[in-house]
């Protein structure tokens, strides 16, 4: 029997979260963009720069998800910065053969449990437009509410944007 647990992340996380990234995005993604752009992404969103600058910010909340002490997936959300009454879960993450086990179904519900107890109803994601992971997402509640192309770099990210309203007794 495994022992499962999600806790919050600290600095000393960033190889794990670098890691689980580096296969999810090269497992996902690889069908999807092109490896330039793929590469330029990991780099760009995953540097320990950019991270260390994330947890010394607080701009985004992240929370581990480990199984028998090795960490397997994470999650990282904050308050939209045009709207703080709603939530974003801006990376959410697994390895790759840990799919199909509940864990990024775990790691919603850490986050729409916290996000209540600051009060917040509405739970928002993106996700790539070709991503298999979208019905993951409508099977969790949440549901397309427009589509966006976000400019990264030289690259284009073509998103839908997801959305979940939550319930006190979700």
């Amino acid at each position: 029997m495994s022992d499962v647990t999600i806790r919050q992340a600290c600095v000393e996380d960033i190889p794990a979260i670098q890691y689980i990234a580096e296969k999810s995005w090269w497992s996902v993604y690889s069908a999807i963009l092109a490896p330039e752009q793929i590469e330029y992404m990991l780099r760009r969103i995953y540097s320990t720069t950019t991270l260390t600058e994330l947890f010394d910010h607080e701009t985004q909340l992240f929370r581990i998800l480990s199984e028998n002490g090795q960490a397997k997936g994470f999650v990282a959300y904050g308050a939209r910065e045009a709207d703080p009454s709603v939530y974003k879960i801006h990376k959410l993450y697994v390895l790759p053969e840990t799919q199909g086990k509940g864990f990024g179904r775990r790691l919603i519900d850490d986050v729409k449990e916290r996000v209540l107890e600051e009060g917040i109803v509405v739970l928002d994601l993106n996700v790539n437009r070709f991503n298999p992971a979208k019905s993951f997402y409508e099977r969790m509640g949440f549901y397309v509410l427009r589509e966006e192309d976000v400019p990264i770099g030289p690259y284009w990210m073509n998103d839908f944007v997801m959305r979940m309203h939550l319930q006190a007794n979700d």
